[in-house]
């Protein structure tokens, strides 16, 4: 997504619930929508197969549980 696309969806994603987006929170709510989009992009990106399947079970762990 463009700068100016990913603005777009802010601003409908916010009028459609009815959010009043602050104008210090936009500069990061943009940011953020910009990195999201970014990696939206990177998993779109990987093909699947009907074979393919998801994980049958998700654990997260916290960062500080990430072996360095």
């Amino acid at each position: 997504m463009t700068p100016l696309q990913i603005e777009a969806f802010v601003e409908a994603a916010a009028a459609a619930v009815d959010l009043r987006l602050l104008p210090q929170h936009r500069p990061g709510v943009l940011r953020y929508f910009g990195l999201a989009a970014h990696y939206a992009a990177i998993v779109e990106a990987v093909r699947l197969d009907p074979h393919d399947e998801s994980a049958v079970h998700f654990s997260p762990v916290l960062p500080a549980e990430i072996p360095e």
